[in-house]
């Protein structure tokens, strides 16, 4: 390690998305200036600067100094003061100004501009205006410098501690000495855990207010990022009260003001559940559940589109297009041309997308305009291919927009829909596949861009495991025993020939399917320790499967319960990289946060990125350019650019993004992904390693869900028992969800 002073001479390279920067350092004593490179949110040209770094050589550019940590200091000489103002930092003041000013005032030069600006303008060139945006924006410098400084002892970075500038100004220090939990609220990458480790050091009292209200927000989100809309009144006060170490009379008083202020719905218990303690929700989500409610129903009313559908039409249907129903198919058509909701469900090989393909092939033949999407782009890939017609992605269809608050990302970015209750979907019917997935949020903004008089069509498997995000929409629909539904259960001679198929549905009905390895694509290969499951798995995923079904090696996807353990994600991602795609001279690689991406890794998005740009390209020309990258969408890295700072990589349909360095937190490696992140997907084969876990992770619903993303074959690899257990364990894992008691009460 070296520690330098010296002044910032030029910016030669800086990445405006991450901070990466390339710089000089002139210091005294050396005749030439010193090449730094490192994170730098904010330095400029004449910034005095003290660094700790490690030499480092470049086989490109030579000798530098990679930058651990650096402060700014300030310059304590008319030459260094000198060369601050002619950078350009200070607005209106050039090469010429700063000469002048330094010349008149030397070494007392800061003093004068912080102190008595006024002095400035005897200087020829300054006029009063001048001199005071000279002392307006030296202030601004020194406030973020000093900033800088103060939030450096309490371990927050610069690039951060510029965030919390950009969002509360000069201001900044006295708003988060008074309260340093609203930063977990305004400022994108800081938690609640930041903000409260920030708070304790500065000496917020443990039961602080403004601490056990922001507990309380904190524990909410969790829970939403768990499934759940809202949490029992009882559960929230006692999780509090744990999290704080604060009684749970202080927790209550809180949640009690954060009632009163409307940050906070408490709920009473509903018309069908009077033994239950208050639902607290924070308040979009209360709301959203009633506003969902509120929109099915009125979609609902416009009753009675149209009269019976024929046997003959049915006839023409399976002459014109090939399209043989059954009675339950049958109805199915029928009830989603008379009813302005409609939900069809039903396990794999019962016929959904058939019955899909009837209705458009009627609706059509009657005039009516149809939209079809899909949560995810491999579902709305998946039921292009099966019905002709173009399927898009939910947040597409809507046109997702990513709409941050501040370009430098100060405060939280937020996101809206084109499409919306001022400008709605023009469609005579909505077809939505996968419904299962589709959460809360997403269902309001849907519903919110479709007007009475379309119908909407709900499609999916009720025995899915729900949405990622919070909300258990298509179940508490369904169960609300309040909107037409139909239910496919025969499983058609086609599908029969499938063991994948008829094993689901035997799992789904808590019997065990045959796992004598008599199939051609469901196995099961007995192992009883996870070091010989891991070995088995290397075996099949390096081509053995491959070859079997007759796909890439990178289309074998192993699905697991659980993201850590000997057979999680986390582990399971590391074996695999290295028989798939090993290190190799001239494929670049990098570390971030203990995870190795080297270009041909398959990776997943991890969040939903409502600003990430994208484009799709076709023979090496752009074809069209988007945003939006949603959780759970798989690509490769196909380049890693160490010097510009970014990961390019390309998803499905060719759509290709530059991730920033710094945007890495959004991306896993993809060899292995956990059953819940799979819903939505298909993949020719699919390895689920299962030998113990939480009874939670390792229930039926959970083994179902993984059985059903496989087209070509399905092999478990682990302990029989364990597969035995699953099946006849049904405790799913309680989701705290209001929507079916919404509806219920305003029907």
């Amino acid at each position: 390690m070296r520690e330098l002073e010296g002044t910032v001479s030029s910016i030669v390279f800086r990445n405006p998305d991450n901070g990466y920067t390339v710089f000089e350092l002139a210091v005294s004593g050396k005749d030439q200036p010193v090449t730094c490179v490192g994170g730098f949110s904010f330095i400029a040209e004449g910034e005095c600067l003290r660094i700790s770094g490690r030499d480092k050589h470049h086989p490109v550019y030579g000798d530098q100094i990679e930058v651990v940590s650096y402060e700014d200091i300030e310059p304590s000489d008319a030459a260094s003061m000198e060369r601050y103002l002619a950078s350009g930092v200070i607005k209106g003041v050039g090469l010429k100004l700063a000469y002048r000013i330094v010349q008149a005032f030397g070494d007392d030069t800061f003093r004068v501009i912080e102190e008595e600006p006024e002095a400035l303008i005897d200087i020829k060139g300054i006029s009063a205006k001048l001199a005071r945006a000279i002392s307006e924006s030296f202030e601004e410098k020194r406030g973020i410098r000093d900033l800088m400084l103060f939030l450096q002892k309490y371990g927050i970075s610069n690039s951060l501690a510029l965030k919390i500038h950009k969002e509360y100004g000069h201001e900044a220090k006295k708003l988060i000495l008074e309260n340093p939990y609203r930063l977990a609220e305004d400022i994108q990458g800081v938690g609640f855990k930041t903000a409260d480790a920030l708070a304790m050091n500065i000496g917020i009292e443990k039961d602080c207010e403004h601490r056990i209200r922001a507990g309380i927000l904190y524990e909410l989100s969790v829970a939403e990022g768990a499934g759940h809309t809202y949490l029992p009144a009882d559960m929230i006060v006692g999780a509090v009260s744990e999290l704080l170490g604060v009684d749970e009379l202080s927790a209550q008083r809180a949640l009690d003001e954060l009632t009163v202020e409307g940050h906070v719905i408490v709920k009473g218990p509903g018309i069908t559940e009077t033994e239950e303690p208050g639902k607290v929700y924070r308040a979009p989500f209360y709301y959203m559940e009633l506003g969902v409610a509120r929109m099915l129903l009125d979609l609902d009313a416009m009753d009675r589109f149209g009269g019976e559908i024929s046997d003959a039409e049915f006839s023409k249907m399976h002459m014109e297009d090939d399209v043989h129903l059954d009675d339950l198919q049958k109805r199915a058509v029928r009830e989603a041309y008379k009813h302005g909701v409609f939900i069809l469900t039903g396990g794999p090989g019962t016929g959904k997308t058939t019955t899909i393909r009837a209705m458009i092939s009627y609706f059509e033949s009657k005039g009516l305009t149809i939209l079809i999407a899909a949560p995810t782009g491999r579902a709305a890939k998946r039921i292009t291919e099966t019905t002709g017609r173009e399927a898009l992605t939910i947040h597409r269809l809507l046109g997702c927009q990513g709409v941050p608050d501040d370009p430098a990302g100060g405060r939280k970015g937020r996101f809206t829909f084109e499409k919306n209750e001022d400008e709605p979907l023009e469609a005579d019917a909505v077809i939505i596949d996968e419904m299962s997935m589709v959460d809360l949020p997403l269902m309001h903004a849907l519903l919110k861009a479709v007007c009475p008089g379309t119908r909407l069509i709900l499609v999916g498997d009720a025995n899915q495991l729900p949405s990622v995000g919070p909300g258990n929409v298509l179940k508490d629909i369904i169960s609300s025993h309040r909107f037409n539904a139909v239910c496919l259960t025969h499983i058609f001679r086609q599908a029969m020939e499938s063991d994948i198929i008829v094993g689901a549905h035997m799992i789904n009905r808590g019997e065990i399917p045959k796992l004598d390895n008599n199939s051609k694509d469901l196995f099961m290969m007995e192992r009883l320790s996870s070091g010989e499951i891991r070995g088995v798995i290397a075996n099949l995923v390096g081509g053995r499967l491959a070859r079997y079904v007759g796909e890439d090696v990178f289309d074998v996807q192993i699905l697991t319960p659980m993201k850590k353990g000997d057979l999680g994600t986390i582990n399971l991602n590391s074996l695999l990289q290295q028989y798939l795609n090993p290190p190799e001279e001239g494929r670049r690689q990098m570390e971030y946060h203990d995870i190795i991406f080297r270009e041909g890794d398959k990776v997943m998005q991890t969040k939903n990125d409502y600003h990430l740009e994208w484009e799709i390209r076709e023979h090496g020309f752009v074809k069209s350019t988007g945003t939006g990258i949603y959780n759970g969408d798989m690509g490769r890295i196909r380049q890693i650019n160490t010097f510009a700072q970014h990961i390019l990589i390309e998803f499905d349909d060719n759509r290709f993004v530059e991730y920033p360095f710094s945007q890495l937190e959004e991306l896993e490696l993809a060899y292995a992904v956990t059953i819940h992140k799979s819903q939505g997907s298909e993949y020719p084969a699919v390895v689920i390693p299962l030998l113990s876990g939480p009874a939670q992770l390792f229930n039926r619903n959970i083994l179902y869900t993984a059985v059903t993303r496989a087209k070509k074959c399905v092999i478990i690899v682990g302990s029989r028992q364990t597969v035995i257990n699953m099946i006849h364990n049904e405790n799913e894992q309680k989701r705290y969800s209001g929507l079916k008691e919404c509806i219920i009460e305003m029907n």
